[in-house]
């Protein structure tokens, strides 16, 4: 009998494992992620990759040798990561070749430093594109200003592309337009659409840790118990409420005739995909962001946290749409007390790009330590 885990696919939800780490590929413990419990993708960023190569020993090796070919920092991180990226892409390559490009890939993203610097970025996909040469790699490009011009000119040149950092329906929209022009300037230049895959990665529950915060403020800013409570009530609501319009969008943005025409040349939909689904605040259920954002053509990356929660508790049920007029009213209301939209998405935009690009230093602050480490035992040996 299956597991709420694998009943998502029932209702059209495919679930990605939001991690890499070598210890477990090499243990066995990820391709039984695949095997057993309905995992279909992989996505990772700079905060996993710093865990994974901080943590423990299973880089050792690698970056032993890599030192010893008198390698920088740089040279060692990007020759861990792609032999990574790639270990993963070859193990999800039956899934990839069995849903028709639908599943079955691996996210790499480029430097977080690069966010603002369009130019950068393109050249930088185009190498990480070069040097993984898997076609079941999603490069990531996050949704600045900057990031969407270069999101249309990857996809223009065949390369897939995973859309992280999404945060406002603005944003989803203007990530939406990119795909789609893009697709049509390769169709209209003759050029082959059907293989081109691309996600668009909207962080949920991220919206909610912001936004209660504001509220918790606002409440013991007052005294008045009506408002009081009023304020309670909207906790824990933006996110869920935010992601379920943005899917509105989707099912807008793509089923009209100008996508059609796209469909019929062999492209696929840009999936929205539910990143940030672990929940942050413990007095929330463990499974709540990916309870309620289930539905058809939409990905959920999960944690192994909450990939376990879910398997042992979760309820897998069409969710997505529930409660779309009170949606609006939430995001209205919030408004009404003084929590605007676009302000809360643009400082989540900003601290996004920060806390990746901290991650990212303090990645090669680990491998500057490693790389002093395995040194000094070279030295004593």
């Amino acid at each position: 009998m299956s597991n709420p885990l694998q009943q998502l696919k029932n209702f059209g939800q495919s679930v990605w494992y939001d991690n890499i780490d070598r210890s477990q590929l090499v243990s066995g413990q990820f391709q039984g992620l695949l095997d057993n419990d309905g995992v279909v993708g992989v996505t990772a960023n700079p905060t996993i990759f710093q865990k994974s190569i901080s943590a423990g020993h299973a880089y050792d090796e690698q970056m032993s040798q890599l030192i010893s070919e008198g390698k920088n920092s740089s040279d060692i991180y990007e020759a861990m990561i792609i032999q990574d990226i790639r270990a993963v892409a070859d193990l999800l390559r039956p899934i990839y070749d069995r849903t028709n490009m639908v599943d079955g890939y691996v996210s790499l993203e480029v430097s977080p430093d690069l966010a603002h610097d369009t130019d950068a970025t393109i050249a930088e996909v185009r190498r990480f594109w070069k040097m993984v040469d898997r076609p079941n790699l999603l490069v990531k490009i996050p949704a600045t200003p900057e990031g969407i011009p270069a999101i249309h000119t990857a996809l223009s040149e065949g390369i897939n592309v995973n859309i992280t950092l999404i945060f406002s329906i603005n944003a989803y929209r203007d990530v939406a337009e990119a795909y789609i022009s893009a697709l049509e300037e390769r169709s209209a230049s003759g050029k082959d659409i059907s293989h081109i895959a691309s996600v668009a990665s909207f962080f949920v529950s991220r919206v909610d840790t912001l936004v209660d915060k504001v509220l918790d403020d606002k409440i013991k800013a007052t005294s008045d118990s009506a408002e009081q409570q009023k304020l309670k009530m909207l906790q824990g609501k933006a996110a869920i409420a935010n992601a379920r319009l943005v899917y509105q969008d989707f099912k807008q943005i793509f089923n009209t005739p100008r996508f059609e025409t796209l469909k019929h040349s062999g492209a696929q939909v840009q999936r929205p995909l539910w990143a940030s689904t672990s929940t942050k605040n413990p007095a929330y259920r463990d499974v709540l962001y990916a309870e309620e954002l289930i539905g058809p053509d939409t990905v959920d990356t999960m944690p192994l946290e909450t990939i376990e929660n879910f398997k042992d508790h979760g309820r897998a049920a069409l969710t997505i749409e529930n409660n779309i007029p009170q949606a609006k009213a939430e995001l209205e209301m919030l408004e009404s007390v003084g929590i605007h939209y676009d302000a809360v998405t643009q400082q989540l935009l900003d601290e996004g790009v920060q806390k990746f690009a901290d991650s990212f230093h303090q990645l090669f602050q680990g491998i500057e330590d490693k790389k002093k480490a395995i040194q000094g035992q070279q030295v004593s040996r």
